[in-house]
């Protein structure tokens, strides 16, 4: 059996104290505390990176490469920071742009305590701590990201704002509001996945509870790894969509790409390289899809789709494509899986069990769904 490249570097990558990537020299520092045991002095996330300095200070590298100084609350303030960049630890109220940055605090126990302010209405939460929050009026919904309520950000006192837009940068420095960037140009491989809540923890003082999720998925992919090796499926998978005047699709280089190899799975995109959702010719999509037995789509049943037929009627050209045919499978992400990502260790579950049934006979969808060829709405209408 051919054993794809990527899994042997993933799995030496799982070894190693986080990351995509090793340290520059090789190793994970460490140091020791009061307690004896030694601890990670250095971790690198993918993109991001946290360096234990001393007890009263730690440095942090987000996603657009700045540096945040991460200081005790009581303690002085290190030289060469501006305001804005200095994080009072542990962090007591934050602003969170994205699902995955809200589901993170939640894995880190802290999501009632400290989340301020969210930029997705009430109605489209299907997080039930998140709806509470809104419900009772300690959490806020201050807009849409392009169009933020600065005011009632500022009424809300974060002590921190998670976001994917730098453009706000400006602003909240001359509000003197700490921002981190919690995205990069690169797309997370499965290992910084996993490991980003490494990265949030030091804000909060959570360390363990990190580790322990970590740990919990890890084991969970251990587990996934074994069971997929014996099946005799190979599927091959393409993970995007077709737009009016765009194609976008996951990277191969994505924790999805990576996932599909690891379960003996082809992933169609694997050569193509970059950030999440990345832009790819229509020709490339369509070819792909001719190959393709399994296709995951980013559209939504709100969005039109309820079945391959009504995927074809919303862009005829991909009425073409091996899974839209009776031969091949087409997947839908639930509302909730993108604010399912405290769930990684199910989520990869399900991925594993779409692709090898064999191996989770009687598996029950939670995330996702499959589309039917036509919908009942069609079968009335012939």
């Amino acid at each position: 059996m051919k054993i794809h490249p990527n899994i042997w570097l993933l799995l030496l990558l799982l070894l190693l104290p986080a990351g995509c990537n090793r340290p520059e020299d090789g190793r994970g520092s460490s140091d020791t505390g009061r307690s004896g045991r030694t601890r990670p002095s250095f971790l690198q996330i993918g993109e991001f990176t946290v360096t234990r300095k001393s007890d009263t200070l730690t440095l942090v590298r987000d996603g657009a490469g700045r540096t945040l100084a991460l200081v005790p609350r009581g303690t002085p303030p290190p030289e060469g920071f501006a305001p804005a960049m200095v994080v009072r630890t542990p962090v007591q109220r934050v602003v969170a742009y994205g699902f995955f940055d809200v589901a993170t605090l939640r894995v880190l126990g802290v999501l009632d305590q400290v989340l301020v302010g969210v930029t997705t209405p009430r109605e489209k939460w299907y997080v039930d701590d998140v709806r509470r929050g809104m419900e009772s009026g300690r959490i806020r919904y201050l807009g849409t990201p392009a169009a933020i309520d600065y005011e009632q950000l500022r009424a809300q006192a974060p002590e921190l704002v998670l976001t994917w837009d730098p453009s706000i940068i400006p602003m909240l420095d001359e509000m003197g509001i700490p921002c981190v960037i919690t995205t990069t140009p690169v797309a997370m491989c499965l290992n910084a996945r996993m490991s980003f809540v490494r990265f949030l923890a030091p804000f909060f003082g959570r360390q363990q509870e990190a580790e322990r999720f970590f740990h919990r998925v890890s084991a969970s992919l251990a587990d996934i790894r074994a069971r997929t090796a014996a099946s005799l499926l190979h599927p091959r998978v393409m993970w995007g969509d077709m737009y009016e005047k765009r194609v976008l699709v996951e990277p191969g280089n994505a924790w999805i790409g990576e996932l599909v190899a690891l379960v003996n799975g082809g992933y169609l995109f694997e050569d193509v390289y970059g950030t999440s959702c990345i832009e790819i010719s229509q020709e490339r999509f369509l070819y792909s899809g001719r190959q393709a037995d399994i296709y995951f789509t980013y559209r939504t049943e709100k969005s039109g789709a309820t079945s391959k037929a009504a995927l074809a009627r919303i862009n005829p050209l991909m009425a073409g494509i091996r899974p839209l045919g009776p031969e091949g499978r087409v997947y839908i992400p639930r509302p909730w899986y993108s604010q399912s990502g405290d769930r990684l260790d199910a989520i990869f579950t399900e991925i594993a069990a779409i692709l090898h049934p064999d191996v989770y006979p009687g598996y029950r969808l939670r995330f996702f769904k499959e589309l039917p060829a036509t919908d009942l709405r069609e079968k009335k209408e012939k």
